[in-house]
């Protein structure tokens, strides 16, 4: 049997000292997390990010850099993720859009407040990113190839 990872994406932005996040319905109840979502077949990676970021916040999303790539399986599980989470700025919000499935609302909090929610955040890897995002990790989106031939 060939294992294979989910992979997702996720987008941080940050705005007049506050990183936007999701509040959003899960099996663990109601959690918090960045603008997140699964790769679908034949998307590109900053397709993807820019497709979830519309779907779950109404936002358009212009991916800038790459935070980071994070591998994390959850625990009690045999569910791995691979993540691509990009930074980046909003372009045009489209507040008469739905948003999608599950998702309640778009929620601003500063860094400490962030911290000081942990235990409502959907993965570590909410912490993580944003972590990594304030200590200045960028890498250019050159770096993803979406390979055709």
């Amino acid at each position: 049997m060939v294992w294979r990872p989910n992979v997702t994406v996720a987008a941080v932005v940050q705005r007049d000292g506050k990183f936007l996040l999701v509040e959003e319905h899960t099996r663990d109840g109601v959690r918090l997390n960045q603008p997140a979502g699964h790769l679908e077949a034949g998307e590109s990676i900053l397709a993807a990010v820019q497709r979830e970021m519309l779907e779950e916040t109404a936002y358009d999303f212009h991916p800038e850099q790459i935070i980071g790539v994070y591998r994390w399986t959850k625990p009690d599980s045999q569910i791995t993720y691979l993540r691509f989470t990009f930074s980046g700025s909003l372009g045009e919000h489209h507040a008469d859009r739905d948003l999608d499935e599950g998702i309640i609302r778009n929620v601003w909090l500063s860094h400490e407040e962030i911290l000081g929610c942990v235990a409502r955040h959907r993965s570590p890897l909410v912490v993580r990113c944003i972590e990594d995002f304030v200590s200045g990790r960028r890498y250019a989106t050159e770096l993803l190839v979406d390979f055709q031939g």
